[in-house]
């Protein structure tokens, strides 16, 4: 149990919740439903096993930081069938590129009355997993959400352990897939996160998304000083210069853009980032630069990185489509996504790894998008 507030492991009801994926993210989402007291069982595939094993050894994550202590976990494998043991509510936390995957193992398994969160959306991720899943959108017989960003800054810091620099006190939207069940699962995982937001629509959760606006641009800024140094500097301490941030900026301008043709509030990006605790000034520039929730991150080590494959990819190829779908010129965009196909010789647009098209939404007009 968690060994830093007492009042955080009382719980009147335990769930029975299974956390797909094992990085950094679900570990940190196992340990802290688990320091609440709930019955946590952890899963991934059998091609990540390091940390798996460590947490099966230990019977249970470390976790310092924000939250802290030691928390006990009832599995930790590659069976899914052990995971899915009684679960009522199952967390799918992993890159954009791990939610199809999961999605397919979970195909036939699913049981009504289940909950499902994906965690975080990485645009479009409550209907990537349904497809893969074999639900159909409008199927609510099992009730699918998606967050808009994960609920935490962390890092692993050895296998079984984590560090969490930050748990975010507001600023994380969850919407559910179709709607109306948006306020029933906030109030099934609201003792783990009172803080989390309803969102208008699961359009909303995946445009609030900023990390397509923000890594592609520093990535892009600062190619040749990843490349020479392997990434050895500070992402935003030292990567955001003001004219990088000008960059920011204007992506983040766009994406707004396409929210408001939807009828949907997208704040920008510092404005979050001030609401969920990272930042504390309201610009592109130094706010990130001095952002408490960024201090120490360094830059990844080469350009091959989910940075790029990711935010790219399955985020600024997502947004500009959408842009188009709905009227909204992305030249910005559009631009990124170019150039990053060109340094990483892909075709980011061309594949479509995740795109209106490949949710089957392309024929659907903003009105009804808003409305899913």
């Amino acid at each position: 149990m968690n060994d830093g507030d007492p009042e955080q492991t009382k719980r009147s009801i335990s769930v029975n919740i299974a956390v797909l994926g094992a990085g950094a993210g679900g570990t940190a989402v196992a340990f802290d439903c688990a320091s609440f007291g709930h019955d946590v069982r952890l899963f991934d595939f059998a091609e990540y096993p390091q940390n798996i094993t460590a947490v099966a050894e230990q019977k249970g994550i470390h976790a310092e930081g924000d939250i802290s202590g030691f928390a006990k976990i009832l599995s930790a494998g590659h069976d899914i069938n052990e995971a899915l043991q009684d679960a009522e509510l199952i967390y799918v936390v992993g890159p954009a590129y791990s939610t199809t995957p999961f999605g397919e193992a979970l195909a036939g398994k699913l049981q009504p009355g289940q909950t499902v969160i994906v965690s975080p959306s990485s645009c479009g991720g409550a209907f990537a997993f349904k497809k893969a899943a074999g639900l159909e959108i409008d199927d609510d017989s099992v009730r699918v959400a998606e967050t808009s960003t994960l609920h935490y800054a962390v890092r692993l810091t050895r296998p079984g352990s984590v560090r969490v620099f930050l748990k975010l006190k507001a600023g994380n939207l969850l919407a559910a897939l179709p709607n109306e069940h948006t306020a029933n699962v906030l109030e099934l995982i609201e003792d783990v996160y009172p803080s989390m937001e309803p969102a208008q629509s699961v359009m909303q959760t995946s445009l609030q998304n900023a990390n397509p606006i923000i890594h592609p641009a520093v990535t892009l800024a600062n190619a040749a000083r990843i490349e020479g140094t392997g990434g050895d500097f500070l992402f935003y301490e030292e990567g955001v210069s003001d004219a990088t941030g000008r960059l920011i900026e204007g992506l983040d301008k766009e994406r707004i853009a396409v929210g408001a043709s939807m009828g949907l509030d997208i704040l920008p990006d510092p404005v979050m980032g001030m609401r969920q605790g990272y930042m504390l000034n309201d610009n592109y520039g130094e706010a990130y630069r001095n952002a408490p929730g960024f201090k120490g991150i360094g830059a990844q080590p080469q350009l091959d990185h989910r940075y790029l494959h990711e935010d790219v990819g399955y985020g600024l190829v997502f947004m500009s489509q959408l842009g188009r779908q709905v009227g909204v010129a992305t030249p910005i965009m559009e631009a990124i996504i170019q150039v990053a196909s060109v340094l990483m010789a892909r075709d980011y647009a061309g594949e479509g790894l995740r795109t209106p098209e490949s949710l089957n939404i392309a024929t659907l007009s903003a009105q009804a998008l808003c409305q899913l």
